[in-house]
């Protein structure tokens, strides 16, 4: 369970929800100690007054602002908790924006709000839904540590996070860092937009999004450990002049796709009948329709004889013969 930082309250209008603030992240970094590399002895900064040459302990150490070079205006734990602002005990909240109009420069580490006890469950919950209805962050003012800040709350698995924002003032202008006036054709943007497609995922999660750093720092002080040989560095790629921009990234995208296992397949080809198939066919066709019609004219305006002829079937048709008598021959 993570420790508690600091707790107050939400306002939210004439809303109070009491609240414990957790943090959110943890650091996973492998940290290092200074040592005297002559006896490897711990080598750890001491607290020294200046006036009196001696270390001092943390209970006779307190906070003061510097007025002059001799004179020093103590501040003390009890003064600051007691600082004449609606945030030094609560997060305030001021205002409701969309979370897009606000620069992600501004945002910076955050922290997990739990309510406090029983009475904070249905106005914290209340906040929660309310936040996730509307779509909306919440914007707050809140005093830690001796200054206070613009903070950004939001919602996050039925939980609500404080991020800590930076003011306005503490953002610098960019502008002095532009690139001068260049030019840059819409196949350029074209070839750029399908190498940002193949490169799209859906989770920040698989090998790519590991610390490698802190993988290979691991691997060597596990080789040292064992007194085996250190992993061999890979050799640096030296990044490519640019020459043509559109022949680098239609060759970015290739390699990402290469990268990610996706090949092209290969188009299918089908064959396709011959032209003097198809003139034949139509021939024939017409062929039979002709035939059709001149057998329907003859057979209206004639009659066939079809004595003697044999049928398919081998019968032959029986056609009705009309006899003349014969005269009697003269003695």
């Amino acid at each position: 369970m993570p420790r508690t930082i600091w707790s107050g309250a939400i306002s939210f209008g004439l809303v109070t929800v009491p609240i414990h603030v957790v943090g959110a992240t943890e650091d996973h970094s492998i940290h290092f100690h200074q040592y005297h590399l002559e006896d490897m002895g711990r080598v750890r900064y001491r607290k020294v007054c200046e006036l009196e040459g001696r270390e001092v302990a943390q209970d006779e150490i307190g906070k003061g602002y510097e007025l002059t070079k001799t004179q020093v205006i103590p501040i003390t734990d009890e003064d600051l908790s007691n600082l004449p602002l609606p945030t030094a005990k609560a997060i305030e909240i001021d205002a409701f924006v969309p979370l897009a109009s606000i620069d992600p420069i501004r945002i910076a580490e955050g922290y997990y709000l739990q309510p406090a006890g029983q009475v904070a469950a249905k106005p914290y919950k209340l906040l929660v839904q309310a936040l996730g209805r509307s779509s909306k962050v919440a914007v707050a003012k809140y005093a830690w540590s001796g200054r206070e800040r613009l903070g950004l709350l939001r919602v996050r698995d039925d939980v609500l996070v404080l991020h800590a924002m930076r003011w306005p003032d503490e953002v610098r202008d960019p502008a002095e860092l532009l690139p001068p006036p260049v030019e840059v054709t819409d196949e350029e943007i074209e070839g750029a937009l399908a190498l940002m497609d193949t490169m799209t995922t859906d989770s920040l999660e698989g090998p790519e999004f590991q610390d490698q750093y802190t993988e290979a720092l691991a691997q060597i002080i596990e080789a040292k450990r064992e007194e085996k040989p250190l992993p061999e560095a890979p050799e640096p790629e030296q990044p490519a002049q640019v020459l043509d921009l559109m022949a680098a990234l239609n060759a970015s995208v290739q390699q990402a796709r290469a990268s990610r296992g996706e090949r092209r397949e290969p188009a299918e080809v089908h064959e396709l009948p011959s032209p003097k198939r198809k003139t034949t066919a139509k021939k024939q066709e017409a062929a039979k329709r002709t035939t059709s019609g001149k057998t329907t004219t003859a057979t209206t305006g004639k009659t066939t004889a079809t004595t003697g002829k044999t049928t398919a079937a081998g019968k032959q048709p029986t056609t009705a013969k009309k006899t003349t008598p014969r005269k009697p021959r003269s003695a």
